[in-house]
């Protein structure tokens, strides 16, 4: 009888659900339409395809993300990462706090095929910035929890952070920073100037560029 082994499959199955969703995908590039295994969980923090492609179009304005090397800090499961691999992004570089979504982002990464141009790095964004090795970072997604980004005077954490990551970024480089609707940056940090501003629904993003001094 099979009866058991089917009961126990079933099991299994019903124990892969209840452990992750497929609420994102990758939506263009060479893995588009490759679901993303997210874990059930309030820490992470989904962005729509809608937002998504809208986000990336504006980044194609300044030749971004092909051919380029990219930090994705608060990364979540990897989708904006991942989605910058899969439009050709040379590397990025992944940060993220949380053991359980560092795990998830993982197994994304090797799902996808791009474990030789992901360095994932399990840390506190607002202590370590955007590790550096040899050569700076082109693009940086900056995500962090939104109660994060609603102070944005000097010495708060997200402008300490935008501080340290004009030390990171190469000359021309572009800085995207997720945050609610309601925050507003300052107009510069360091050598980081605001040159774009996009709002959807009850979030919007800032975009900052390294302007030569």
């Amino acid at each position: 009888m099979t009866f058991g082994r089917d009961s126990e499959q079933n099991s299994r199955s019903k124990q892969i659900v209840s452990v992750y969703c497929f609420a994102m995908r990758i939506i263009a590039g060479t893995k588009r339409g490759m679901k993303l295994l997210s874990p059930k969980t309030q820490v992470s923090r989904p962005i729509t395809d809608r937002v998504k492609e809208s986000l990336f179009s504006v980044l194609y304005k300044y030749d971004l993300p092909a051919g380029k090397m990219v930090a994705d800090l608060f990364s979540g499961v990897g989708s904006l990462g991942l989605e910058a691999l899969s439009r050709g992004a040379v590397s990025v570089t992944f940060v993220e706090k949380d053991q359980k979504v560092s795990a998830v982002l993982k197994k994304n990464i090797e799902k996808a095929g791009f474990v030789e141009e992901s360095k994932v790095i399990r840390a506190d964004v607002f202590k370590i910035g955007a590790p550096v090795d040899e050569q700076k970072y082109d693009l940086v997604f900056v995500d962090p929890p939104y109660a994060c980004t609603e102070d944005v005077r000097p010495n708060s954490p997200l402008s300490s952070l935008l501080d340290v990551l004009n030390c990171r970024i190469a000359t021309d480089g572009i800085v995207v920073v997720r945050a609610n609707r309601s925050t507003k940056l300052l107009e510069r940090y360091g050598a980081l100037k605001i040159i774009d501003r996009r709002q959807w629904g009850t979030m919007a993003v800032t975009i900052l560029q390294k302007i030569s001094q």
